[in-house]
């Protein structure tokens, strides 16, 4: 009887030989039918939609394109970065990160350049006191005017507008609170009055 010197199995195949040896890598192949003549694929005709059958959602996004309304619009962005401030509020884009931020969520808002290089950097600071900064590079160094400008239109239109707007709600509350304690001091009063 012969015997082996070594290893009685086949030799693997790796990754960098063939990829699909990785099991999850890639999909799997679909088996082949006995008779080896692939099954012929049905190609469906496209459904045409008429304006009766569009989705809901389509509707939605063409409401919300009609309702926004007319004003200014920040957006700056680079190779990594970007920031649009408009009149929803500040969205800020890192990468694949992403954060968004309606103007009642925002604290304050808070630009800088750099001295000597054309980074442009805004944070979004939100009362929790926590702060959101994203930078920016800038083609050139006098673009920072521009974008500064761009941005205090914005603050100017919506971001006031959402701080007048909390305090008339602020102001709408106290009154009524007042309102309130009138109403109470008065119906004291009055059973006071019965009582005696």
């Amino acid at each position: 009887m012969e015997q082996r010197i070594g290893s009685s199995s086949q030799p693997l195949e790796t990754a960098a030989v063939d990829p699909a040896a990785i099991p999850g890598l890639t999909s799997p192949v679909p088996a082949e039918p006995e008779d080896g003549v692939p099954e012929p694929v049905e190609e469906a005709a496209p459904e045409e939609v008429t304006p009766e059958e569009a989705t809901p959602a389509a509707e939605a996004e063409a409401d919300a394109e009609a309702v926004a309304p007319e004003g200014p619009v920040f957006e700056a962005s680079d190779r990594r970065a970007k920031i649009i401030a408009d009149h929803s509020g500040v969205r800020l884009h890192l990468d694949d990160q992403e954060c968004e931020f309606r103007w009642d969520e925002i604290g304050a808002v808070e630009t800088e350049t750099s001295r000597f290089g054309k980074r442009f950097t805004v944070t979004v600071h939100t009362p929790d006191r926590r702060w959101y900064p994203v930078e920016i590079e800038a083609k050139a160094k006098s673009q920072h005017q521009e974008w500064e400008t761009e941005l205090d239109a914005v603050l100017d239109a919506y971001f006031e507008d959402a701080e007048v707007e909390d305090a008339e709600v602020d102001a709408d509350a106290k009154t009524k609170a007042e309102g309130a304690d009138e109403a109470e001091a008065e119906a004291e009063e009055d059973a006071e009055a019965k009582a005696t």
